[in-house]
């Protein structure tokens, strides 16, 4: 049986609506690839906010299930690689 070919233009990736998350480092937390960390900017609520960081990610969700605040997280499976809107 032959493998699937692999396509390295494809990507794992997390968008994180700033404006909705409140900074509490439960993704960051759960995360097992650490891909997420919490920066240094702040958003309009006042809240150092959560961002992604790695490439390594596996659109595991463990991220999004563990978020308290609806939407705030989303998780890509095997987008392209130069989507922008990340």
């Amino acid at each position: 049986m032959a493998s699937a070919p692999s396509n390295t233009n494809v990507r794992n990736f997390v968008r994180i609506d700033s404006c909705l998350c409140k900074g509490c480092k439960v993704c960051v937390e759960t995360c097992p690839k650490h891909c997420l960390v919490i920066g240094s900017k702040m958003n309009q609520l006042g809240y150092q906010y959560a961002r992604f960081e790695k490439e390594t990610c596996t659109a595991c969700g463990l991220c999004f299930y563990s978020c308290p605040e609806p939407g705030a997280i989303t998780v890509y499976r095997n987008e392209p690689a130069d989507r922008e809107d990340v």
